[in-house]
C-alpha cells in the first residue's frame, strides 16, 4: 500500500513539473495596488478638415491617427479607431503646461468638420456636438481629466495648427461642465482696468499665457511666435475676433482665467 501511495505522489510531482514552463507566465491579479490612476491625462479636439469617407480613410490608414472620430451625418456615428490604452498620432509636435510628448498621455478626438475653406470657416454640426458632449463627459469621467486639459490642437501647438477653429462651441461646452472657462463679470472688472490704466507690458502677457498653459518666448516681444500663442488663446476665449494683437478685452479674459 506504501509503495503504491508513494508512486502516486512521484508521479503527480512530474505531471505538475512537465506541465509547468517558465515562459508561459501564469500571472496572479487578484490583488491590485490602491496607488494608480489613468495614464490619460488630456483630451485634444481636432476638425478634419475632409469628409466622412475622406477622413476615415485617411485616420484608419495613413501616418496619422486619432482614438476617436465623430462623423457628420444626421445620426452621427463614432468611430473608436485606437483603444483608449494605445497612443494614437494625433498631437505632434506639442505642449500644455510644459509637458511634451502629449501622445503619449492624451486621447485624441477627431470631429469631420470642412474647417476653413473659401474664406469661410464651417459651423458644427448641433446634433454632432451633442455627440460629442456624450462622448467627452464619459472620458473625462472615466479618467478623471482636469477641465483645463480638455484642449483644442490649436492650444497645444499654436505655431502649426487651427483647428478646432474660432466655430467650436467651447463656451457651451462649459456651461456643460467640459472643460476650463473664465468668470465674465470678472473678465470684464479686468478689462475696464486695463483701459483705464493701460496694457501691461508684453513680458507680463508672456507669464500670463504660460500660467494658463501655452507654450510662448519669453522674449518681452510682440513677435510672431507671441502673436500666434495670442491668436490661439483668443480664437478658443474670445472668438469673434483673433488677430493676435493684445487688447482690453483679451488680456482681461486671460487675467480672469483659473
Amino acid at each position: 500500500m506504501l509503495q503504491k501511495l508513494l508512486a502516486c505522489a512521484l508521479l503527480a510531482t512530474l505531471t505538475a513539473c512537465a506541465s509547468y514552463s517558465p515562459d508561459k507566465l501564469d500571472i496572479d491579479r487578484s490583488i491590485q495596488a490602491t496607488s494608480q490612476n489613468s495614464r490619460v491625462e488630456y483630451v485634444v479636439l481636432h476638425y478634419t478638415s475632409a469628409g466622412n469617407e475622406a477622413s476615415l480613410k485617411t485616420l484608419s490608414e495613413r501616418n496619422v491617427s486619432s482614438h476617436y472620430l465623430v462623423t457628420d451625418e444626421p445620426r452621427p456615428h463614432v468611430y473608436l479607431l485606437v483603444d483608449e490604452s494605445r497612443r494614437a498620432w494625433h498631437a505632434g509636435v506639442s505642449a500644455w503646461y510644459g509637458r511634451t510628448d502629449l501622445n503619449s498621455a492624451s486621447i485624441g478626438i477627431e470631429i469631420v468638420n470642412p474647417g476653413y475653406e473659401n474664406n469661410t470657416w464651417a459651423p458644427y454640426n448641433p446634433t454632432q456636438m451633442r455627440t460629442v458632449a456624450a462622448l467627452l463627459k464619459d472620458i473625462i469621467k472615466r479618467h478623471q481629466i482636469k477641465a483645463f486639459n480638455v484642449v483644442g490642437h490649436s492650444d497645444i501647438a499654436p505655431q502649426r495648427k487651427i483647428d478646432p477653429g474660432p466655430l467650436f462651441p467651447w463656451e457651451a461646452l462649459a456651461r456643460q461642465g467640459i472643460g476650463r472657462w473664465y468668470d465674465p463679470e470678472l473678465a470684464r472688472h479686468h478689462e475696464l482696468e486695463f483701459s483705464r490704466t493701460g496694457l501691461p507690458d508684453i513680458a507680463w502677457i508672456q507669464r500670463e499665457l504660460q500660467r494658463v498653459g501655452y507654450t510662448v518666448p519669453a522674449s518681452n516681444k510682440l513677435d510672431k511666435a507671441t502673436r500666434n500663442v495670442i491668436a490661439a488663446f483668443q480664437m478658443h476665449y474670445r472668438p469673434e475676433s483673433y488677430t493676435g494683437q493684445p487688447d482690453a478685452q483679451t488680456l482681461g479674459i486671460l487675467k480672469a482665467l483659473p
